[in-house]
């Protein structure tokens, strides 16, 4: 079994072939992102976040009452034209970190009480990341570490994280190739979300609860954004995950769609997800047999859902 000195050294050099002709995320941009180049993520290879702090707007059983320690990523593989995090996705925001800070970061959230480490969109800093939590492995860090992400993910990139993410917190957000192209610029979503899906849930398996049965401890939640005038797109979606993993995972069906001031030119997505759209998509989950699952409820879509990416916490 390989030493975590070992893994760290190899991580190391993982960082510098990688970033060197970036193929990490399916974009497969080749940026020379060692050099100063950006990839399509809009990243070099310095970590770069926008915020560290104490969440209290994931599923209750990754919230619970003293909240998530969240990291928030700057830049994005994916960059859907709604986003809800639009100035970190593009990298308006945020602020260079090095790999020994967010190893400091981690314990300082975890010091905070937070009940996990949430890596939020940090896709296209795998391998740094991946030296970061195995240094605080090494050191005192001991809550369950949560990947979050769109799921637009290379399996084999994926694999540096088998043994230090013990939750999958990923998106599917689309069935058709028609709408994660217009949405996402990214036909082939599906398949290779389908991919990471299956990557992730060999490493981590069935959920595991704390002794209290109220926290995650391991497992994977599926979510998934119900999108207006996208019932049809959903019901196929809980579909695909219901007879594919069943009751080994939770599925998180979620209206809290907000369409932003940079959505106003795309009629479509210029509006909230009615009532009657999110209880259409709730019967046919409760048909299907789906009961290990998060709804929303009440009006969820609203901006203050979107925390402030005002570098607290870096």
């Amino acid at each position: 079994m390989i030493s975590e000195n070992d893994y760290l050294e190899s991580i190391k050099d993982s960082i510098r072939d990688s970033m060197r002709d970036c193929t990490l995320c399916p974009r497969r941009c080749h940026a020379n992102r060692l050099s100063g180049q950006t990839g399509y993520c809009g990243q070099t290879d310095m970590l770069t976040a926008a915020r560290a702090a104490l969440h209290f707007w994931e599923e209750p059983c990754l919230s619970g009452e003293k909240g998530s320690g969240a990291v928030f990523f700057s830049g994005c593989n994916l960059r859907c034209v709604f986003c809800q995090n639009h100035d970190i996705a593009l990298g308006k925001a945020g602020q260079s970190i090095s790999i020994e800070r967010l190893t400091e970061i981690f314990l300082e959230l975890q010091a905070k009480g937070a009940h996990n480490i949430n890596l939020v969109t940090p896709t296209h800093f795998i391998p740094q990341v991946a030296m970061a939590l195995a240094a605080a492995r090494q050191q005192s860090l001991s809550v369950p570490v949560v990947y979050n992400t769109s799921s637009y993910e290379e399996p084999d990139s994926l694999r540096f994280l088998d043994g230090l993410v013990d939750i999958y917190l990923p998106d599917l957000k689309y069935f058709s190739p028609e709408l994660s192209r217009r949405f996402s610029h990214a036909p082939d979503y599906f398949e290779k979300a389908a991919a990471a899906l299956a990557e992730m849930y060999r490493q981590v398996g069935t959920p595991v609860f704390a002794t209290d049965h109220t926290l995650l401890r391991r497992g994977m939640i599926v979510r998934h954004l119900v999108l207006p005038g996208q019932t049809r797109d959903s019901k196929k979606i809980l579909r695909y995950l219901y007879e594919t993993y069943g009751d080994n995972i939770y599925i998180s069906i979620m209206n809290q769609y907000t369409p932003l001031p940079h959505v106003a030119d795309i009629p479509e997505l210029n509006r909230r997800v009615s009532a009657e759209e999110y209880d259409r998509v709730l019967r046919f989950a409760e048909r299907l047999g789906i009961s290990n699952g998060f709804r929303q409820e009440g009006s969820a879509a609203a901006e203050s859902f979107i925390p402030a990416f005002d570098g607290e916490g870096l």
